[in-house]
């Protein structure tokens, strides 16, 4: 397969992790993307593991010098993707799936976009939306879950309104409600994209 920047998006509660964990499960040549953070490490959390751990002051540098694909300040602690090992991963004719929020997504594109032709991170750059089949749907899961207050379930809701809104910027969508078959038009999109199909 050649080497693939697979962003994938949903709101929260769409299936994304499952879809990403079977994906990351059948195609051992796909990495997944460890994002760097300024917050302390949480529980059993390992640097490099979990999250790249650094300083404010350091990840500030790294957006200074243009180090990262995409971050954002979330909670008042710093989140974000470092370009080089993903650029890495490319040399050593891996793939990286990078699960991302929309905003997150917008700044990958505009650093895609900037590339020269034939670069491979452009090359390889598929965007891929997921939906769920309605929000009553969301909502059911939201509830199922049994996670969150029905006051943050409601912000989710909203929150994931914004989201699907914004689903056109992405090359692909898939819809899912069938787990199966979403994941079958995942793969298929992976595979068309990878040169398999």
């Amino acid at each position: 397969m050649k080497p693939l920047l697979i962003v994938i998006s949903a709101p929260s509660g769409a299936g994304k992790t499952t879809l990403c964990d079977k994906l990351l499960q059948e195609f051992p040549e796909i990495s997944y993307s460890v994002s760097c953070t300024t917050r302390d490490p949480r529980g059993e959390e390992e640097d490099g593991v979990d999250y790249f751990f650094m300083t404010e002051e350091g990840f500030r540098q790294k957006i200074a010098n243009r180090e990262l694909l995409e971050f954002a300040k979330v909670h008042g602690n710093y989140y974000g993707t470092l370009r080089k090992p993903v650029e890495d991963a490319f040399k050593a004719g891996d793939s990286v799936l990078m699960d991302i929020d929309v905003e997150g997504a917008a700044q990958v594109r505009e650093v895609i976009e900037k590339l020269t032709d034939g670069h491979p991170l452009k090359e390889g750059f598929i965007d891929i939306f997921i939906s769920p089949p309605s929000t009553e749907e969301l909502r059911r899961r939201l509830q199922h879950r049994g996670e969150d207050a029905p006051e943050t379930i409601e912000l989710r809701l909203r929150n994931a309104d914004d989201e699907m809104a914004r689903a056109g910027e992405y090359r692909y969508q898939v819809i899912n409600e069938d787990l199966d078959i979403a994941y079958r038009r995942l793969r298929d999109i992976i595979l068309v994209a990878g040169g398999l199909l």
